[in-house]
């Protein structure tokens, strides 16, 4: 592998990297005022946005690695 290819594909994981720790980030704040809001005892929301954002990443991972290289 070229230098310039290493330097793309590097780029390519660190931006997707980027996006797991912004939406996850956003996950958990997103729940943490609802259920701030709510006033439950359970903080269900704080539980669940980051794992329904995780397996969105995920998803959105494996599709991206099954992309034909051009």
């Amino acid at each position: 592998m070229s230098e310039p290819q290493k330097s793309q594909s590097a780029m390519r994981y660190a931006s997707l990297a980027t996006q797991w720790m912004v939406m996850l980030l956003l996950a958990v704040w997103a729940g943490h005022k609802l259920d701030e809001k709510l006033n439950w005892r359970v903080p269900l929301f704080l539980i669940l946005f980051p794992l329904i954002s995780l397996a969105l990443a995920l998803w959105g991972l494996i599709k991206e690695l099954n992309k034909p290289k051009k």
